[in-house]
């Protein structure tokens, strides 16, 4: 059996009971060691075998996995934040369909949620915002053309901006073209609910250089919007005069 298990943003109480659990019935970790904190490895039984993903090409890491399942070893995938976000775990899954090996995934907290968290933000605030994009630059991986940050950024939703934090200067061109004020609140959070998070405020005029300030490079997602801005309006959801399924409101009585 194979798992592919959401490590979570960085913090090691932030993985979910259920990955936890998982990581401990396992005889193989094969973990993304550039980016989760190794402290999750603590998880894991005694006498669990662990191999760095980041040193490894796809056909090496899915090599282990396939002699595990011929020999009856529990692997652990374990992915940064949620597995379904920039975690390439499609190519892994088409694989083992392919060889008739079982899996399952099990979700993760994002580094989206976590920098949100660390923030105090809501990225759905009424009056405000309430899509959230998760998006980012191209690079090595490029972006269909109607996903570019410039295109994007044109109905000035709240924004979340993966693996751009080394391209902050072009970043911040982009959203600008597409429609963001420069004025615009921005933050960078540099890795999110590790212990040495790091988190700077700017708009999106100042991103790159708050970034070259900070020393900001690498492992850090930008948030953009006016929903770090303070200001929104009152959610009906509570609203003494506003009814739903579970409660009455004060006008439905007048």
């Amino acid at each position: 059996m194979v798992y592919f298990v959401g490590a979570g943003p960085g913090d090691i109480e932030l993985i979910t009971v259920k990955g936890m659990k998982v990581m401990g019935l396992a005889d193989c970790v094969i973990y993304a060691g550039s980016l989760i904190n190794h402290d999750l490895l603590g998880y894991a039984k005694n006498g669990c075998k662990f191999f760095d993903s980041a040193k490894m090409t796809l056909e090496e890491v899915m090599e282990i996995i396939l002699n595990n399942e011929k020999t009856g070893i529990v692997t652990v995938r374990l992915h940064t934040g949620d597995p379904s976000l920039y975690g390439a775990i499609k190519e892994q899954i088409d694989i083992l369909f392919d060889n008739g090996v079982d899996y399952e995934i099990i979700p993760g907290v994002s580094s989206f949620a976590g920098a949100a968290a660390s923030l105090g933000a809501e990225y759905t605030l009424p009056g405000v915002s309430q899509t959230v994009i998760l998006t980012r630059m191209e690079g090595r991986t490029p972006v269909p053309e109607r996903e570019r940050i410039s295109e994007l950024a044109k109905i000035q939703a709240s924004m979340a901006i993966f693996l751009s934090s080394g391209m902050l200067d072009q970043l911040s061109e982009r959203l600008i073209e597409g429609g963001y004020p420069g004025n615009t609140p921005a933050a960078i959070v540099y890795k999110a609910t590790w212990p040495e998070e790091k988190i700077v405020r700017a708009t999106v005029a100042e991103l790159s250089e708050a970034g070259a300030r900070n020393d900001i490079k690498k492992t850090a997602i930008v948030l953009v919007g006016n929903f770090l801005s303070g200001e929104y309006e009152r959610s009906l959801l509570y609203d003494p005069d506003f009814s739903h399924g579970c409660r009455k409101g004060r006008k439905s009585d007048e």
